[in-house]
Protein backbone atom coordinates (compact mmCIF):
# COMPACT_ATOMS: atom_id res chain seq x y z
CA UNK A 1 0.00 0.00 0.00
CA UNK A 2 1.50 3.32 -1.02
CA UNK A 3 1.74 6.82 0.92
CA UNK A 4 -0.44 9.64 -0.82
CA UNK A 5 -0.19 12.44 0.60
CA UNK A 6 -2.54 15.89 -0.72
CA UNK A 7 -1.54 18.93 -0.01
CA UNK A 8 -3.85 22.12 -1.58
CA UNK A 9 -3.98 25.75 -1.34
CA UNK A 10 -3.76 29.12 -2.48
CA UNK A 11 -0.55 31.23 -3.51
CA UNK A 12 2.21 31.63 -0.91
CA UNK A 13 0.13 29.70 1.43
CA UNK A 14 3.67 27.56 2.41
CA UNK A 15 2.70 24.87 0.67
CA UNK A 16 6.33 24.08 -0.75
CA UNK A 17 8.43 24.59 2.36
CA UNK A 18 5.54 22.51 4.14
CA UNK A 19 5.13 19.09 2.00
CA UNK A 20 9.00 19.76 1.33
CA UNK A 21 9.72 19.01 5.16
CA UNK A 22 7.23 16.35 5.53
CA UNK A 23 8.96 14.67 1.95
CA UNK A 24 12.14 14.38 4.15
CA UNK A 25 10.23 13.70 7.44
CA UNK A 26 8.54 10.60 6.21
CA UNK A 27 10.55 9.38 2.65
CA UNK A 28 8.21 10.44 0.51
CA UNK A 29 8.87 11.86 -2.84
CA UNK A 30 7.65 15.27 -3.28
CA UNK A 31 6.23 16.57 -6.42
CA UNK A 32 5.01 20.72 -6.36
CA UNK A 33 2.53 20.48 -8.96
CA UNK A 34 2.95 24.14 -9.33
CA UNK A 35 6.26 24.22 -10.18
CA UNK A 36 5.39 22.57 -13.42
CA UNK A 37 2.95 24.91 -14.53
CA UNK A 38 5.46 27.66 -13.54
CA UNK A 39 8.30 25.73 -15.86
CA UNK A 40 6.02 25.90 -18.81
CA UNK A 41 5.07 29.20 -18.46
CA UNK A 42 8.75 30.21 -18.00
CA UNK A 43 9.53 28.14 -21.37
CA UNK A 44 6.09 29.90 -23.55
CA UNK A 45 7.53 33.26 -22.21
CA UNK A 46 11.33 32.64 -23.50
CA UNK A 47 9.90 31.45 -26.82
CA UNK A 48 6.98 34.21 -26.99
CA UNK A 49 4.29 31.70 -26.96
CA UNK A 50 1.03 33.27 -25.60
CA UNK A 51 -1.71 31.81 -23.39
CA UNK A 52 -4.10 31.94 -26.22
CA UNK A 53 -1.68 30.04 -28.71
CA UNK A 54 -3.16 26.57 -27.12
CA UNK A 55 -1.36 24.67 -29.32
CA UNK A 56 2.01 26.03 -29.24
CA UNK A 57 1.82 25.97 -25.64
CA UNK A 58 1.09 22.17 -25.83
CA UNK A 59 3.72 21.58 -28.08
CA UNK A 60 6.33 23.45 -25.50
CA UNK A 61 4.74 21.25 -22.53
CA UNK A 62 5.39 18.45 -24.67
CA UNK A 63 8.68 19.10 -24.80
CA UNK A 64 9.84 19.16 -21.56
CA UNK A 65 11.57 16.83 -19.74
CA UNK A 66 10.64 17.47 -16.04
CA UNK A 67 11.92 15.99 -12.92
CA UNK A 68 12.50 16.69 -9.32
CA UNK A 69 15.35 16.51 -7.06
CA UNK A 70 14.30 16.85 -3.34
CA UNK A 71 12.97 20.58 -3.54
CA UNK A 72 14.69 21.60 -7.13
CA UNK A 73 12.61 21.13 -11.07
CA UNK A 74 15.18 20.22 -13.15
CA UNK A 75 13.85 21.07 -16.89
CA UNK A 76 15.71 19.84 -19.83
CA UNK A 77 18.78 19.57 -18.09
CA UNK A 78 18.37 22.95 -16.58
CA UNK A 79 17.80 23.47 -13.23
CA UNK A 80 14.41 26.19 -12.91
CA UNK A 81 14.32 25.93 -9.51
CA UNK A 82 14.81 29.81 -8.44
CA UNK A 83 14.25 31.30 -12.23
CA UNK A 84 10.11 30.33 -12.12
CA UNK A 85 10.10 31.75 -8.51
CA UNK A 86 10.46 35.75 -10.46
CA UNK A 87 7.20 37.98 -10.23
CA UNK A 88 7.07 37.80 -14.06
CA UNK A 89 6.36 34.54 -14.18
CA UNK A 90 4.21 34.23 -10.83
CA UNK A 91 1.84 37.56 -12.61
CA UNK A 92 1.40 35.12 -15.72
CA UNK A 93 1.02 31.56 -14.36
CA UNK A 94 -2.43 31.23 -13.78
CA UNK A 95 -3.25 31.99 -17.58
CA UNK A 96 -1.49 29.32 -18.66
CA UNK A 97 -2.85 27.10 -16.00
CA UNK A 98 -5.84 27.96 -17.24
CA UNK A 99 -5.40 26.17 -20.24
CA UNK A 100 -7.56 22.48 -20.36
CA UNK A 101 -5.71 20.94 -22.65
CA UNK A 102 -2.36 21.94 -20.43
CA UNK A 103 -4.09 20.64 -17.29
CA UNK A 104 -4.61 17.31 -19.13
CA UNK A 105 -1.12 16.73 -19.49
CA UNK A 106 0.12 17.89 -16.71
CA UNK A 107 -2.05 15.79 -14.56
CA UNK A 108 -1.54 12.52 -16.50
CA UNK A 109 2.28 13.15 -15.84
CA UNK A 110 1.40 13.26 -12.36
CA UNK A 111 -0.82 10.73 -11.90
CA UNK A 112 1.79 8.42 -13.64
CA UNK A 113 4.72 9.98 -10.98
CA UNK A 114 2.57 9.06 -8.08
CA UNK A 115 1.44 5.84 -9.34
CA UNK A 116 5.23 4.89 -8.80
CA UNK A 117 5.81 5.60 -5.00
CA UNK A 118 4.81 7.09 -1.90
CA UNK A 119 4.32 10.68 -2.80
CA UNK A 120 3.61 13.96 -1.12
CA UNK A 121 2.11 16.71 -3.80
CA UNK A 122 0.70 20.30 -3.62
CA UNK A 123 -0.92 22.35 -5.53
CA UNK A 124 -4.45 23.60 -6.11
CA UNK A 125 -6.59 20.25 -7.62
CA UNK A 126 -4.67 17.45 -6.14
CA UNK A 127 -7.43 16.83 -4.00
CA UNK A 128 -10.29 17.35 -6.35
CA UNK A 129 -8.65 15.94 -9.13
CA UNK A 130 -5.01 14.55 -9.45
CA UNK A 131 -5.09 12.38 -6.30
CA UNK A 132 -8.98 12.38 -5.65
CA UNK A 133 -8.45 8.80 -4.10
CA UNK A 134 -5.70 9.95 -1.36
CA UNK A 135 -6.59 8.75 1.92
CA UNK A 136 -4.54 11.74 3.44
CA UNK A 137 -5.91 15.33 2.49
CA UNK A 138 -5.01 18.57 3.43
CA UNK A 139 -5.97 22.54 2.25
CA UNK A 140 -3.91 24.59 3.81
CA UNK A 141 -4.81 28.37 3.92
CA UNK A 142 -3.84 31.76 4.76
CA UNK A 143 -5.64 35.25 4.90
CA UNK A 144 -4.22 37.38 1.47
CA UNK A 145 -2.76 39.81 3.40
CA UNK A 146 -0.34 37.27 5.08
CA UNK A 147 0.33 35.36 2.15
CA UNK A 148 1.64 38.62 0.92
CA UNK A 149 3.93 39.48 2.92
CA UNK A 150 5.55 36.20 3.58
CA UNK A 151 6.18 35.94 -0.83
CA UNK A 152 7.63 40.06 0.01
CA UNK A 153 10.05 38.56 2.47
CA UNK A 154 11.03 35.77 0.50
CA UNK A 155 12.08 37.51 -2.75
CA UNK A 156 13.46 40.12 -0.41
CA UNK A 157 15.50 37.74 0.63
CA UNK A 158 17.22 36.42 -2.62
CA UNK A 159 17.65 40.71 -3.55
CA UNK A 160 14.59 40.55 -6.02
CA UNK A 161 12.90 43.83 -5.71
CA UNK A 162 9.14 43.07 -4.22
CA UNK A 163 6.65 45.40 -3.50
CA UNK A 164 3.91 44.48 -0.70
CA UNK A 165 0.83 46.14 -2.86
CA UNK A 166 2.27 44.55 -5.87
CA UNK A 167 2.03 41.03 -4.72
CA UNK A 168 -1.05 41.72 -2.95
CA UNK A 169 -3.09 42.23 -6.36
CA UNK A 170 -1.29 39.67 -7.78
CA UNK A 171 -2.55 37.43 -5.24
CA UNK A 172 -5.91 38.47 -5.37
CA UNK A 173 -5.94 38.12 -8.71
CA UNK A 174 -4.63 34.77 -8.89
CA UNK A 175 -7.44 33.56 -6.52
CA UNK A 176 -9.93 34.89 -8.42
CA UNK A 177 -8.49 33.32 -11.56
CA UNK A 178 -7.62 29.97 -10.35
CA UNK A 179 -11.03 29.53 -8.60
CA UNK A 180 -13.02 30.59 -11.65
CA UNK A 181 -11.35 28.59 -14.03
CA UNK A 182 -13.60 26.26 -16.32
CA UNK A 183 -10.99 23.64 -16.19
CA UNK A 184 -10.55 21.83 -12.71
CA UNK A 185 -11.16 24.73 -10.78
CA UNK A 186 -9.17 25.71 -7.48
CA UNK A 187 -11.94 24.26 -4.72
CA UNK A 188 -11.48 22.73 -1.47
CA UNK A 189 -11.87 18.82 -1.46
CA UNK A 190 -14.73 17.61 1.05
CA UNK A 191 -12.75 15.48 2.63
CA UNK A 192 -9.36 17.74 2.89
CA UNK A 193 -8.35 18.85 6.89
CA UNK A 194 -8.60 22.36 6.49
CA UNK A 195 -5.63 24.47 8.18
CA UNK A 196 -5.69 27.88 8.55
CA UNK A 197 -1.54 28.84 8.59
CA UNK A 198 -2.12 32.69 9.18
CA UNK A 199 -1.34 32.57 12.59
CA UNK A 200 1.17 29.20 12.89
CA UNK A 201 4.46 28.52 11.98
CA UNK A 202 5.59 26.86 9.13
CA UNK A 203 6.90 24.12 11.97
CA UNK A 204 3.28 24.41 13.26
CA UNK A 205 1.58 23.37 10.72
CA UNK A 206 4.13 20.47 9.51
CA UNK A 207 3.53 18.83 13.51
CA UNK A 208 -0.62 19.21 12.58
CA UNK A 209 0.45 17.39 9.21
CA UNK A 210 2.50 14.96 10.61
CA UNK A 211 0.42 13.49 13.47
CA UNK A 212 -2.21 13.02 10.63
CA UNK A 213 0.36 10.95 8.84
CA UNK A 214 1.72 8.79 11.88
CA UNK A 215 -1.74 8.10 13.03
CA UNK A 216 -2.40 6.59 8.98
CA UNK A 217 0.88 4.87 9.46
CA UNK A 218 0.18 3.12 12.32
CA UNK A 219 -3.55 1.93 11.66
CA UNK A 220 -2.00 0.29 7.99
CA UNK A 221 0.98 -1.03 9.74
CA UNK A 222 3.03 1.21 7.18
CA UNK A 223 6.78 1.53 8.06
CA UNK A 224 7.79 4.67 5.95
CA UNK A 225 8.50 7.11 8.99
CA UNK A 226 12.18 7.59 9.17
Amino acid sequence: MNISVAIDGPAAAGKSTIANIIAHRFNLVYINTGLMYRAVTLMCMRENINYTDVKGVCKIAKSLNIHFGGDKIIVNGENFTELIKYPKVSSNVSNYAAISELRKLLVDLQQKMASKCNVIMDGRDIGTVVLKNAPLKFFLTASASERAKRRCMELNGKNISAEYDKILDEIIKRDYIDSHRTTSPFIKSEDAIEIDSSNLSILDVVEVISGYIRKYIKEHNLENSR
